[in-house]
């Protein structure tokens, strides 16, 4: 990270369009991977806090220090309803930077989650307010206030390159990250992706096996698979 995107918050962002949002929000992670091109994906220690944990968005970026939250209190200000807040840190770090209280202020906010590349504590709180986080560790180590980062420049958080309104999607398989500027198409990809899926899933439930539905059986031969009785 360069120096110059140190000590600033960008208040405003362009979003990605709202409707695209929607209708990404019906697809999951892997869906979306593989219709954009299997590209965007998070590292997968990228982990829910509970199962089950989904969040789609716009994201509100954060870059931070190791063991220092105080930029997530900067961040909270410029949440808007619908965004989900995505932290990077300068370097790795596993500290529990977020636990229930901010998660409260987010929330009031109308922020919908958290995607974190360092630590999370609070865990059973934040399970029962069904508040999802997507972090790097689960840590009941505290964090100070002393260093400044900043609130919506581009980040790189878990591998993945993140602008500002960049939707942000993630469930249990992972975190993926769709720039606005794609979010309409990719939305439109998964979509015809998940009912080329629900026909095979008709077939396969069927009884078809994979190697007839997709062609398999010369391709093997070929490749010099023998049966033995």
């Amino acid at each position: 990270m360069s120096m110059n995107n140190l000590g600033i918050v960008k208040r405003n962002i362009v979003r990605a369009d709202e409707a695209a949002v929607a209708k990404l929000s019906r697809f999951g992670v892997a869906s979306i991977h593989e219709a954009m091109g299997r590209v965007g994906l998070m590292k997968p220690y990228m982990r829910p806090i509970y199962t089950g944990a989904n969040v789609c968005g716009t994201a509100v970026t954060v870059l931070v220090h190791p063991g220092d939250n105080w930029m997530l209190h900067v961040a909270a200000e410029q949440l808007r309803p619908g965004d989900v807040a995505v932290v990077a840190c300068t370097t790795d770090n596993e500290d529990g930077m977020f636990g229930d209280l901010l998660a409260t202020s987010f929330r009031a906010r109308g922020g919908l989650g958290l995607v974190i590349d360092a630590g999370v504590r609070d865990v059973k709180d934040l399970t029962a307010m069904q508040f999802p986080v997507f972090s790097r560790a689960i840590s009941a180590k505290g964090t100070v206030k002393a260093t400044l980062g900043s609130v919506n420049v581009p980040v790189v958080c878990a591998g993945a390159l993140v602008n500002p309104g960049d939707v942000v999607v993630a469930d249990d398989n992972g975190v993926v990250v769709v720039p606005a500027a794609v979010a309409r198409q990719a939305a439109d990809a998964a979509e015809a992706r998940e009912a080329n899926e629900a026909d095979k899933r008709a077939k396969l439930a069927a009884g078809v096996l994979g190697l007839d539905m997709y062609k398999m059986r010369e391709a093997l031969e070929k490749a010099g698979l023998k049966y033995v009785d």
